[in-house]
């Protein structure tokens, strides 16, 4: 049970030394925690580790950027186990600072070099004043349990805390799927297919240091950019498919499967290239190696120029364009820049998506989007920057693309939101809806496509990373990229009683 808030700057510095006990180190930190996301969590956790006992100091109410009212900021802090006791600052934080005397006082990384005002008061009683960002992970955590299709609800726990901010609610998110009818998409993008092989594990080489394993069945998903389009069409959406294939067995695979499901598909032959395709194979409910048939040099010139005058005819009866990116050569960069260009003249709203797991990427060479939806490690890529913040870092980005929108992924921390609100841009955070996810694989694509239809329909930035963080919470419910459907979502958003506050997620 953590001690009870106490006002005053005496008082809260007494209660403080009473409560860390003799003999400890202090550290403090201090800032507004409108809504504590990742981020904030990563630094709080840096901070607990230099010192004894943590102190958190909240802004008071009148202090610019201040959106949420103290009582529940404070709240907020207290339910984060990292945080030993939190205070309401009613003096300027470097009086704060001189009077309580901690031997850390820790801002964020992107602090570093500006003007810090608590600088003059930790040197006067030779603290120390760390700048950080806490430990960035790239590593996924994905538990892979069984090899099955059928979406498990029983592991997803959608917050309800969010939803009380953004004022909507479930029957507001049901309704808003329905508007997804209507809308005509253009999906472009590098076309995938992957196979996942389950294997029967036999043990070890007694030759060599390998695992031996015998196959037993293989199950073929159409991924990349074509998944894309089937989650759209999936949702209800009139979809038209654009890309490049090679010519062989998996460029059929994939047409039939994308024209089954009432696609409009066109894809363009490249005889310099296979069709990507990707084979996992399977052992126990884990993938243990995966093995990659591809080539990633650009398109021609020429193929791009044909594959243009398609595109610019079918933009003139588009309402939504998506980029689904694998950077395995179907974009190069004019390429793109004309397709923009040509989007923006008629007024069609664009999203992208541009993944970067085994190679390179850069999702700041998409201008203009509307919504673009990168992971952290991609945005991190983009913009260079591998210490700043992930409010700062949201913020880089959207400059260096000029996108209106950004969601950051974070894998099992969920998502961090930068969008506008009330004139001026703000952030926001989920926690990862799916606490037990079977393969994480195809999660961005199923957010980023539902989120941008959403968008695209009406709904705000707000409910559309709702619906999407939804959305991949059921997709990573199940192994294997199998398109969304409306009746999964619906199932998923009826299911109320399964809500809880995000800050369980914090614990």
């Amino acid at each position: 049970m953590k001690p009870p808030l106490v006002s005053g700057s005496s008082a809260k510095v007494e209660a403080i030394r009473k409560i860390a006990g003799p003999g400890k180190r202090v550290c403090f930190v201090s800032g507004n925690f409108n809504v504590v996301h990742p981020g904030h969590l990563r630094l709080l956790r840096f901070a607990n580790e230099v010192a004894d006992f943590l102190v958190v100091g909240v802004n008071p109410d009148d202090t610019s950027g201040v959106t949420v009212p103290a009582a529940e900021r404070l709240e907020n802090m207290r339910s984060i186990k990292t945080v030993d006791h939190s205070v309401l600052l009613t003096e300027p934080v470097a009086d704060f600072i001189a009077e309580l005397k901690p031997a850390v006082v820790v801002k964020g990384k992107e602090f570093e070099g500006g003007e810090n005002p608590e600088a003059a008061a930790v040197a006067s009683y030779g603290g120390k004043l760390l700048f950080s960002s806490g430990e960035m992970r790239f590593a996924s955590i994905a538990q892979l349990h069984r090899d099955y299709l059928n979406p498990n609800f029983s592991s997803i726990r959608k917050p309800t805390g969010y939803a009380l901010r953004h004022k909507f609610e479930f029957a507001d998110l049901t309704q808003n799927l329905a508007k997804l009818a209507s809308i005509r998409v253009l999906v472009i993008g590098d076309l995938i297919v992957d196979d996942y092989i389950t294997c029967d594990p036999i043990g070890m080489s007694q030759e060599d240091p390998t695992i031996v394993v015998t196959p037993i069945e293989t199950e073929t998903f159409v991924g990349g950019a074509g998944v894309v389009a089937a989650h759209a069409r999936g949702l209800g959406a009139n979809v038209t498919f654009i890309s490049v294939t090679g010519d062989d067995e998996a460029a059929t695979i994939a047409n039939d499967w994308l024209v089954t499901r009432q696609i409009a598909t066109h894809t363009f032959r490249d005889d310099t290239r296979p069709t990507t395709r990707k084979q996992r194979f399977r052992a126990s409910g884990k993938t243990l190696l995966r093995v990659n048939h591809l080539r990633q040099h650009p398109i021609t010139r020429a193929l791009a120029e044909n594959m243009l005058r398609l595109i610019k005819s079918q933009l003139e009866h588009t309402d939504l364009l998506l980029f689904s990116d694998f950077n395995y050569g179907c974009l190069p960069q004019s390429f793109v820049d004309a397709i923009v260009e040509h989007a923006k003249s008629l007024g069609v709203m664009m999203g992208a998506d541009s993944q970067a797991s085994s190679q390179m990427a850069d999702i700041s060479r998409f201008k203009d989007m509307t919504l673009v939806t990168p992971t952290e490690r991609e945005a991190r890529l983009a913009v260079r920057d591998s210490q700043a913040g992930l409010a700062v870092l949201a913020e880089q980005l959207s400059t260096a693309a000029r996108a209106e929108n950004v969601l950051i992924t974070l894998g099992s921390e969920g998502m961090l939101i930068y969008a506008k609100q009330n004139g001026r841009y703000v952030t926001d955070r989920l926690p990862a809806f799916n606490t037990a996810p079977k393969d994480v694989a195809g999660a961005g694509d199923s957010m980023f496509t539902c989120a941008s239809l959403a968008m695209c329909a009406g709904v705000d930035v707000w409910q559309a990373a709702y619906l999407g963080s939804i959305a991949a919470a059921c997709q990573v419910g199940r192994v294997g990229n199998a398109p969304l459907t409306l009746d999964i979502l619906r199932t998923e958003i009826s299911a109320n009683d399964s809500s809880i506050e995000e800050f369980e997620f914090q614990m």
